[in-house]
C-alpha cells in the first residue's frame, strides 16, 4: 500500500500530576508537571514512525513559546516541519493526570488546528492511499477547508477519529464527513455519544449503517470492538498492563498502529490486536511517546 497521509495538530502537552481533580476554591499542590510533544495527529504519526510505516505528515506549526518548542522538538527528531505560520501562536494542551492514571485535557488551541487548502500543494493526493483526520479539526471554522480538499479527492481512503469532542462537530460538516464512508475510529464513550445507542455493539452497527466502512470501537480494559467493511465483527482481547501512568495518546497510539499495520498489508484483525498491545505499552509510560525499545514486537 502507498504511504499514509497524517493531517492535523502539533501542540505542546503540559501534563500536570496531582491527586484528583481541583473544585472550586480547592488549593492543591501537583506531584509533577512536564512538558511534551503531543496532538492527536502528532501522536498518531510518531507512532507510524516508530513503527517504520511510510507516511507524511502535515501539521501547521505557529510562533510564540510554544511554537518555537514544536519547531525546535520536530527539528531535532529529524520531523520536517511541513507548514510553518509566523503570525500567529502555537497552542498547547494542559493534561491533568489524577493518581489513576485517567487525564482529562484542557485545550489552548492555537494555529495547529486550523487548515488550509493550498498547504497540500507541494503533495500529490496520488501519492496516498490512506489520509488520517481528526475531529478536532473539523470542529474549527476551517474544518470546512478540510472537508473540501478531501471531497476533491475522492480516491483517497478516509480514516476519521471524532475525538470526545465529536458531537460538537455541526450537523453540516458531520453529514459531509460521513459521506466520504471513513472508516472510523472510536471509543466506547464516543460511539454511545455519538449515536444514542445503548451499548457499544449496537452503536458500531448504527455507525456502520452510515459509513458502509470499517468501525473500531476501543473498550480500554476490554480490549476493542470492530466491525470490517464487509459487516465482519468480532473483539480483540487487551494486553495485560501493571501499572498505570496515565491514558495520554493510548487512543491516538492506537488508531496509528492500525494505520501502520494497514500501510504494510497486515490484515485489519492483527492490526487492532497488535494495535491493543501498543496502547497497552503507552499508558504504563509518562506521555503519549512510547520510547523505541519499548515497542511491543510485531509478529507476522
Amino acid at each position: 500500500m502507498k504511504p499514509a497521509l497524517i493531517i492535523g495538530s502539533t501542540c505542546v502537552d503540559v501534563i500536570i500530576h496531582l491527586d484528583h481533580l481541583p473544585v472550586t476554591e480547592e488549593d492543591l499542590h501537583p506531584t509533577s508537571q512536564t512538558m511534551a510533544l503531543g496532538g492527536c495527529a502528532y501522536n498518531v504519526a510518531s507512532i507510524m514512525g516508530l513503527l517504520g510505516a511510510p507516511h507524511t505528515f502535515i501539521s501547521p506549526v505557529g510562533t510564540g513559546m510554544y511554537g518555537n518548542y514544536v519547531a525546535d522538538r520536530l527539528t531535532a527528531a529529524h520531523v520536517p516541519v511541513a507548514v510553518r505560520i509566523p503570525d500567529r501562536d502555537n497552542g498547547c494542551c494542559y493534561c491533568l493526570v489524577e493518581a489513576s492514571g485517567e487525564r482529562t485535557f484542557l485545550s489552548c488551541h492555537g494555529v495547529e488546528y486550523t487548515f488550509q487548502e493550498e498547504w497540500m500543494e507541494p503533495y500529490d493526493p496520488g501519492d496516498f492511499d490512506l489520509v488520517y483526520i481528526c475531529g478536532l479539526e473539523v470542529e474549527e471554522s476551517t474544518g470546512v477547508n478540510l472537508i473540501s480538499w478531501l471531497e476533491k479527492h475522492p480516491r483517497l481512503k478516509v480514516c476519521y477519529a471524532p475525538g470526545p469532542r465529536g458531537c460538537r462537530v455541526s450537523s453540516e460538516k458531520a453529514s459531509r464527513i460521513m459521506a466520504l464512508r471513513p472508516m472510523l475510529h472510536v471509543n466506547e464513550q464516543e460511539a454511545l455519544e455519538l449515536t444514542g445507542a445503548p451499548d457499544y455493539r449496537e452503536a458500531a452497527a448504527r455507525l456502520h449503517a452510515q459509513t458502509a466502512n470499517t468501525v473500531i470501537v476501543t473498550l480500554g480494559a476490554e480490549g476493542a470492538y470492530c466491525i470490517e467493511k464487509d459487516g465482519t465483527a468480532y473483539n480483540t482481547a487487551a494486553s495485560p498492563v501493571t501499572d498505570i501512568v496515565d491514558t495520554i495518546g493510548a487512543g491516538d497510539s492506537h488508531v496509528g498502529t492500525i494505520l501502520a499495520c494497514l500501510t504494510m498489508d497486515i490484515p485489519l484483525a492483527q492490526a487492532v490486536s497488535y494495535a491493543n498491545q501498543v496502547a497497552a505499552a503507552v499508558i504504563q509510560v509518562s506521555g503519549a511517546s512510547l520510547p523505541p525499545h519499548l515497542l511491543p514486537p510485531l509478529r507476522p
